[in-house]
């Protein structure tokens, strides 16, 4: 008997630390890149044909320690309504935004949204942004700022429009931040105000939400990234852009310098991390092969996105996940990890990925929608559409001459052969559907300048 009672001593200290990390909820790392293609890090192949160009060591390793999803999307094919999705949990059709806004747009994301740092902030969570928003709107009038949505920290955050880029030091969109170094890039910043950020809140669960202005064009990397790529075999080819690889670098740099930081504080192994991008990337700087198509277009090259979550001891390792997910699955994700249920008033739209996450769901069939309407084509080729997929198919309905393509994904994940008129049946139902989803979800605020409200 007495040997048994220091057995059962550390068979309870264990069993209570198992509890203690079940029930505790995880510090929360959002990290999002912009414009960033499917294929462009190592994980995700790139290149497919050939030795890898980009190099994304940090993010490689995050995946191999996490779980990486080969059928995630975004939810608009450009960046505010991806970002709509992110922060709201609501389809970006039903909020009525579901373009990217412009520097004097009358539209905003109206602060009566209760966006995902305002749910956590239930549950004890302090909350910071670093870098992009764009769901203000009119930049002079500010009706959207993040400042008006609960952010316990807004950090390096644009205060004009940022369309065509900015990368070093004095930036023209953040007038006010001063550089910490000579020279300073803008990507490195970012990431070290992240670093800061976990220093600084290290005894207290944390959500950072970290939105990189990059990988956007248009294109600029630090000098010495850009010749050390400029030097590797096979640059300049469609997807081995130099400037493009150095900015991703950047972007990769940042990630493990989070982990070093979370390692050396003890943090973690209670910290979840996600990296994904809000669209795909731009074609006149690189393809998203073997994808069809980039930003602003429908076609899986526009709106199939890298997603890698990683939780260590809770997310199986090195798991590699089929399952279609789309950035609606984050907000009601990270609300059941939290034990925070979601707003009466504010319906969610996205479902909760957490038992995909630990590996106890297999994968199941779903419906995803998207809704992109324009006055006229996009200045990157994308047509005003909307799409459904089911399944394996997926069908794009375009609303500027009526024509419907079919796609099996399964079969054909380049979208090159048409199944429209071999599957009748098929393009009928789902023509059906997703038409029915848009009457019944979609707002119309065109005949308004006011921005949508919640409803």
């Amino acid at each position: 008997m007495i040997q048994v009672v220091p057995f059962l001593v550390c068979l309870l200290v264990a069993l209570s630390g198992f509890a203690q990390k079940t029930k505790t909820p995880p510090n929360i790392i959002l990290i999002l890149a912009d414009d960033l293609g499917w294929s462009e890090l190592g994980c995700y192949g790139n290149r497919n044909d050939g030795p890898r160009f980009n190099e994304t060591p940090n993010l490689d390793r995050l995946a191999a320690n996490g779980m990486r999803f080969t059928q995630a999307y975004a939810t608009a094919p450009v960046c505010t309504p991806t970002r709509i999705a992110l922060m709201t949990g609501q389809h970006p059709a039903r909020v009525g935004i579901t373009d990217y806004l412009d520097a004097k747009d009358e539209k905003f994301l109206s602060p009566d949204y209760v966006t995902i740092n305002e749910q956590l902030k239930k549950a004890g969570y302090h909350s910071g942004l670093i870098g992009k928003w764009h769901l203000t709107g009119d930049y002079k009038k500010k009706k959207g700022e993040p400042a008006k949505h609960g952010w316990d920290e807004v950090i390096c955050s644009e205060t004009g429009y940022i369309a065509n880029g900015d990368y070093v030091h004095p930036y023209f969109f953040m007038p006010d931040v001063q550089a910490r170094t000579e020279g300073e890039y803008l990507t490195d910043r970012l990431n070290q105000e992240a670093v800061d950020f976990i220093n600084r809140n290290q005894k207290r669960p944390f959500f950072l939400y970290l939105s990189h202005y990059a990988v956007h064009t248009k294109l600029a990397g630090k000098p010495e990234d850009v010749a050390k790529y400029r030097q590797k075999a096979g640059v300049d080819t469609k997807q081995n852009n130099p400037e493009l690889a150095a900015m991703l670098e950047r972007i990769d740099d940042g990630v493990g310098k989070i982990i070093a930081t979370l390692t050396e504080l003890g943090l973690k192994d209670n910290t979840l991390i996600l990296f994904t991008s809000d669209n795909g990337g731009e074609l006149n700087v690189t393809s998203n092969a073997p994808l069809r198509g980039g930003k602003s277009e429908l076609f899986e090259g526009g709106i199939r996105e890298p997603l890698i979550v990683s939780w260590p001891g809770v997310i199986p390792t090195g798991a590699v996940s089929t399952q279609v997910v789309n950035t609606l699955d984050i907000y009601p994700t990270l609300l059941e990890l939290a034990s925070i249920k979601p707003a009466k008033d504010q319906p969610v739209d996205g479902i909760s990925i957490v038992s995909v996450l630990k590996g106890s769901s297999a994968p199941f069939s779903r419906t995803l929608y998207w809704h992109y309407p324009l006055p006229k084509p996009h200045f990157l080729g994308g047509r005003s559409a909307g799409a459904i997929r089911i399944g394996d198919l997926k069908l794009i309905d375009y609303f500027d001459n009526g024509q419907i393509q079919l796609f099996n994904l399964a079969e054909d994940p380049g979208e090159q052969m048409d199944l429209s008129e071999k599957l009748p049946a098929q393009r009928t139902q789902l023509v059906a559907q997703l038409r029915e989803w848009r009457r019944k979800t979609a707002v119309d605020f065109s005949a308004t300048t006011n921005s949508p409200v919640k409803p």
